[in-house]
């Protein structure tokens, strides 16, 4: 049978109020020895707190929600190991959300996250809806947003600058000697990832005067490997003559070095392709990929850092552009 608060108590010979305030960090109504002893009690007799009891005693449920769109993801995954660094560090727990991008069921989440009273919100790697946002602000608590933004909903946000990463892509291929370039990419319509990384691409092009009429861009509904095999496909059926491939994804850039295998195209010698974001995958690709790397654990560190200050002070965060960088590897050739 568990100990319970009676048990530590009766074994420090104390109150059952003093192990209570000690183990809510009340600063008053007993000594330091005293504190040693209910210490060693809790030691001794292998208690553990229930937490949903202390949260309703001090109304901090030391639990924070985190919402993501596919938790299967190797974005998601690097994303939540740095939330989770921080959050674990702090002595609060995560409800981990997987909202399918899905309307209702994102708001169910929200819902049921209200319902278990956690103390903030990590929204990540979506669009923040009208909907989402009215859910979110009727919780009352403190919500960061994660490899998003919203430019309606001024919420605090850590991200990268997507067309500015998406430019330093297109202009590393180009200082390589490539005129002939083309991207696959995600959907045009996602004003997250997919819009900004087409628009720094093109106006890298449209920089060093490469831009043509009809930009070889051919875009997907995701960022999916299987949708870079199909994409690359599309890019070679319309443009033979292009030697190098900003890909969106790093799982678009491994789907079309695939894709290159299959149609007997060498990756560097016959084309050149270049990735986005730096996952796991990217080292395991043949040949290795280059690509430009987000910082995603530190991102997810960062989110969970500026959320808890917020919880801290009680005021509105500042929104955090993170760096990004060029891992140089094997998948790009200099012409």
């Amino acid at each position: 049978m568990n100990p319970t608060i009676k048990d530590v108590a009766k074994h420090a010979n104390v109150s059952i109020a003093t192990v209570s305030r000690i183990l809510n960090s009340t600063s008053a109504g007993y000594s330091e020895g005293t504190k040693k002893r209910v210490k060693a009690a809790i030691e001794e007799l292998g208690y553990k707190p229930n937490a949903v009891a202390r949260g309703l005693i001090n109304n901090k449920t030391q639990t924070i929600g985190v919402l993501f769109p596919n938790v299967s993801g190797m974005v998601t995954s690097e994303l939540l190991h740095g939330i989770e660094n921080v959050t674990h560090q702090l002595g609060h727990s995560v409800i981990v959300c997987n909202t399918a991008s899905q309307g209702k069921r994102t708001l169910d989440y929200l819902q049921l996250l209200n319902e278990k009273r956690v103390e903030g919100i990590l929204f990540a790697s979506e669009m923040l809806t009208d909907e989402y946002y009215e859910a979110i602000k009727d919780m009352k608590v403190p919500t960061v947003l994660v490899s998003t933004k919203s430019q309606k909903h001024l919420l605090p946000y850590v991200k990268v600058d997507d067309q500015d990463a998406a430019y330093t892509a297109a202009s590393y291929l180009i200082e390589k000697g490539h005129r002939k370039i083309g991207m696959i990419s995600g959907n045009p319509d996602d004003m997250i990832a997919g819009l900004p990384r087409i628009e720094g691409f093109q106006a890298a092009l449209r920089d060093h005067g490469l831009l043509t009429e009809k930009p070889s861009v051919f875009s997907a509904e995701g960022f999916s490997y299987k949708e870079g095999m199909e994409m690359f496909k599309k890019l070679r059926q319309e443009g033979e003559d292009i030697t190098a491939v900003f890909a969106a994804s790093d799982e678009m850039a491994v789907g079309a070095i695939a894709s290159a295998y299959k149609m007997n195209i060498a990756v560097p010698n016959d084309i050149s392709i270049i990735g986005y974001d730096n996952i796991k995958i990217s080292e395991m690709a043949i040949p290795p990929l280059t690509t430009v790397a987000q910082p995603l654990r530190e991102m997810g560190e960062k989110a969970a850092e500026l959320l808890f200050e917020m919880l801290k002070t009680g005021e509105d965060g500042q929104s955090i552009i993170m760096p990004h960088r060029i891992v140089e590897r094997e998948s790009v050739k200099e012409l």
